[in-house]
């Protein structure tokens, strides 16, 4: 099967070429970096649709980042985020390509609904400001597959992960989610001898986390039976923990064994986003990494980033 990856060099995107090469799929993956098909470019996206022919595409690449980086920068996160979407979705049906998967994102929930949030949930009451450009920007690319699935048959679907973590995450301060957060900040705490480190809020606010290579293997394992699938599908844990039990968890896998001190006037976001996973787990699904033994796959990865940029920046 010849299937297009756009965001092949992001975490999912990463992920899934590892799993790939474990043999979980015969594929034959073509996985355009940034300088070789810009997603932006309608022109681009339509003449490389013209040239190839797909059998699925995969959509991952997204224009991503942590708490503060949304509240930084709206306007990207809305507007390139919705012309990416609606450029490849589009580039893809006028092309024929008969499966889509879209990748979606648990922001798209409205906030504080004091529940797991189903799938049904999705426009049914505010969102979370901190982040709605982007939740908005996602809620249209699910919307665009559902359209094309009904108008033309195709089989267009959308799964919608949980937080994700992995050793190919963004370990810096501002586009770090929390995990790739709490590993950066206990590895400068250590390394500097500094005794505390601080945590937004009063870290109670519960996260739930999916180890990326889990989702990976769920892709890999689906990808050529969407039309199996419905519409939009929750891939997640189906469990999750206070801010403060992944900084914990951080700062036994760096080894840091100081403090921490809360700035109760951070923004913190949702204070819950559990997601339902009933559906995806009534296909046989479940993740299969622990926290702690995926958070030391990430810290590694981490060390491994440091180790090339050391590398990179060593005088020649």
């Amino acid at each position: 099967m010849r299937v297009l990856l756009t965001g092949g060099n992001g975490l999912v995107g990463r992920a899934l070429r590892r799993v790939l090469a474990e043999g979980a799929a015969d594929w034959r993956l073509d996985a355009p970096g940034r300088g070789e098909l810009d997603l932006l470019d309608q022109r681009a996206v339509a003449a490389h649709f013209a040239a190839h022919a797909y059998d699925l595409v995969i959509h991952a690449a997204a224009t991503v980042g942590g708490i503060r980086a949304n509240i930084a920068h709206p306007t990207a996160f809305l507007a390139e985020n919705a012309l990416m979407n609606t450029l490849v979705i589009e580039g893809a049906r006028k092309a024929g390509v008969p499966r889509f998967l879209f990748l979606g994102s648990s922001c798209m929930y409205p906030k504080d609904l004091g529940r797991p949030l189903a799938e049904a949930d999705m426009l049914t009451a505010p969102l979370e400001p901190t982040n709605e450009g982007y939740a908005l920007s996602k809620i249209l690319g699910v919307r665009h597959c559902e359209a094309i699935a009904r108008e033309h048959g195709l089989a267009y679907r959308s799964i919608v992960p949980c937080n994700l973590y992995g050793p190919d995450d963004h370990f810096d301060a501002a586009r770090g989610h929390l995990v790739a957060a709490a590993l950066l900040k206990m590895h400068q705490a250590r390394e500097t001898g500094a005794e505390t480190v601080t945590i937004w809020g009063d870290g109670l606010a519960r996260r739930e986390f999916l180890y990326v290579d889990d989702l990976a293997r769920f892709i890999a394992a689906w990808g050529g039976r969407l039309a199996e699938l419905p519409p939009m599908l929750n891939v997640g844990v189906g469990d999750d923990h206070a801010v403060n039990d992944y900084y914990a968890v951080a700062a036994e896998v760096v080894g840091w064994s100081g403090r921490f001190v809360h700035d109760l006037d951070a923004p913190v976001g949702m204070m819950r986003k559990l997601m339902d996973v009933s559906q995806v787990q009534a296909l046989g699904w479940r993740a299969m990494t622990p926290l702690a033994q995926g958070m030391r796959a990430a810290y590694r990865g981490f060390v491994a980033q440091l180790s090339r940029q050391t590398s990179e920046d060593a005088p020649r």
